[in-house]
């Protein structure tokens, strides 16, 4: 994992920077690596990790551009872990696979204008008409939203609160299902979010996660609680990067006749590695065997 982040990824990102795009040869690279599918049971054709493991990945890939990691993202995590969770075993059987090779990217919808750390204020609601329900309303900032093929998305079925919640696998292709216009961000560029509109989308109620209505909020929340592991690892990995970019930076760089890492209250003061818990993060990343 180590080498294919500073061989493929790295070189990558002033690419990714300038087009707003990542690579179609990378996302392929990315498939055959199997990291679509790297929380998937190997049942279902993914890696199987560990969270444990899954942290690791997440650690390395926290080393480059945001980017990279949001294209698998959604499938490593809160797209596909409801499914995996609470899904009926037809459910599980029909779209783990397709999400594990990549074939199928799944994005996970529950934020909206109105409803966004308080969850359970959702407004999307569903209206039962024989074996459908149908679906309206707004979802905002979706990850991967302009890429995806199917969404888990939460919807108010029943009465005001958590309870009233369920989960549904929602694809992308049917009628009355519109996307807005990408979102325009500063930073994180490569990444894809926008809006999912939902005006009378007719779901079959087989859709509906794990097949009980009123369970979509202990879901998201199983799942959310599980991602936050995910980006903490992420996060770890982005400080490495910016400490080692640092350093490197203080010992290469001269101002008043010497490197500005010999300025006493400067990382590389002296030409030494940093000390304590930061020394200890340098080791941790460039001693381990790649993944």
């Amino acid at each position: 994992m180590q080498r294919f982040v500073h061989e493929c990824l790295v070189p990558a990102e002033d690419q990714v920077e300038e087009s707003d795009e990542v690579p179609a040869d990378i996302v392929r690279d990315m498939k055959e690596l199997g990291l679509f599918g790297i929380s998937i049971p190997e049942e279902y054709g993914g890696i199987g990790l560990s969270m444990a493991q899954e942290c690791e990945v997440a650690y390395e890939l926290g080393h480059t551009a945001l980017a990279f990691r949001s294209v698998a993202g959604t499938n490593i995590g809160i797209g596909s872990q409801g499914i995996l969770m609470d899904g009926t075993p037809e459910q599980k059987r029909e779209y783990l696979p397709r999400i594990a090779s990549g074939e199928l990217v799944i994005s996970f919808a529950l934020t909206e204008p109105d409803a966004g750390s308080d969850a359970a204020s959702i407004k999307t609601r569903r209206v039962r008409d024989g074996s459908d329900y149908v679906l309206n309303g707004t979802k905002r900032f979706i990850t991967n939203a302009p890429r995806a093929g199917a969404f888990t998305l939460m919807a108010r079925t029943e009465g005001a609160g958590a309870g009233g919640i369920t989960a549904f696998i929602v694809p992308a292709g049917l009628p009355g299902l519109t996307l807005g216009k990408p979102d325009r961000k500063m930073g994180q560029r490569g990444t894809k979010t926008c809006d999912v509109n939902l005006e009378n989308v007719r779901v079959p109620a087989l859709n509906v996660i794990g097949g009980l209505p009123g369970k979509g909020f202990k879901t998201a929340m199983k799942v959310l609680d599980r991602g936050r592991l995910h980006v903490s690892a992420i996060a770890c990995g982005m400080a490495n990067r910016i400490l080692q970019e640092s350093i490197a930076y203080a010992q290469q760089r001269r101002q008043f006749g010497q490197r500005i890492g010999d300025f006493q209250l400067v990382p590389g003061h002296a030409g030494r590695q940093p000390g304590g818990a930061a020394r200890r993060m340098v080791a941790g990343s460039a001693g381990r065997a790649p993944l």
